[in-house]
């Protein structure tokens, strides 16, 4: 594999600075859109995970964010997991989802719950970069309340590793996403799971000493990719940008020599 150029990036519904996705017209949402994806394409990304993206909701006109800023982007592939699901009049379907330059193989979405609004889960990836194995990645979001909450949903992913959903690869898979707490704490959702990792394949956690949100002021990063010793990391940045109250994360990896 070449050097391969990943961001996570939590959109905010497309919302960019608003406080509430339900207040931003059909014109303005489009336009932040297609900024999002200029936004990518600017930074010549090959694997995007957002988290956020809805498919179908009321709250944004009922527009299809994933293909809007895929088109915008130039990116064909796209995969969507929907980890909230509201029928009826007040419509919400949203999750997080994937942006490859390069075919999915294979993929697995996975809700933590069932929620009618607010539901989190992962979406995990293995995309055919073209190289000699196949590259996977797991694109998460944590709940942002609940300390409890978040350390099961780490349980959920671990289950997921250790379980007969997931074929070992021969590339460890990257996991990225918004974890919506802090690396330092060490009680907490990010500090296990990088543990849990870490101990698995030797993990080093991006980005190091910048911060992702809020966007205007960044205090606080919570929005994380977990990288295994078998790349060899070319660059990590956390990208100045207002398109919504997080930063994206981009890194740039390459697959080390055996």
């Amino acid at each position: 594999m070449e050097s391969l150029r990943l961001i996570t990036f939590n959109i905010a519904h497309g919302r960019g600075l608003g406080i509430y996705q339900g207040f931003t017209t059909r014109r303005r949402l489009r336009r932040n859109l297609r900024s999002i994806g200029s936004l990518l394409a600017s930074h010549r990304a090959d694997v995007v995970a957002m988290q956020e993206v809805d498919e179908d909701s009321v709250w944004n006109r009922r527009v299809n964010l994933l293909h809007e800023i895929g088109e915008s982007a130039g990116m064909e592939h796209r995969i969507m997991g929907i980890h909230n699901r509201h029928s009826g009049r007040f419509r919400l379907n949203y999750g997080t989802a994937v942006l490859s330059r390069f075919p999915v193989r294979a993929h697995h979405n996975e809700p933590f719950g069932s929620r009618r609004l607010g539901e989190k889960g992962f979406l995990y990836t293995e995309i055919d970069t073209g190289g000699e194995h196949p590259l996977p990645v797991l694109n998460l979001h944590l709940d942002f309340r609940s300390r409890s909450r978040r350390l099961e949903q780490v349980g959920r992913i671990v289950d997921f590793f250790e379980g007969p959903e997931y074929q070992l690869t021969p590339l460890p898979p990257l996991v990225c996403g918004d974890f919506n707490v802090a690396s330092h704490r060490s009680l907490d959702a990010t500090a296990e799971l990088f543990r849990y990792l870490n101990h698995r394949h030797g993990y080093r956690l991006l980005p190091e000493g910048a911060r992702t949100f809020p966007a205007q002021w960044p205090r606080r990063t919570i929005d994380f990719v977990f990288v295994p010793k078998q790349f060899r990391i070319v660059h990590c940045e956390v990208i100045r940008s207002f398109l919504s109250d997080h930063r994206p994360v981009l890194v740039e990896l390459q697959v080390e020599a055996k």
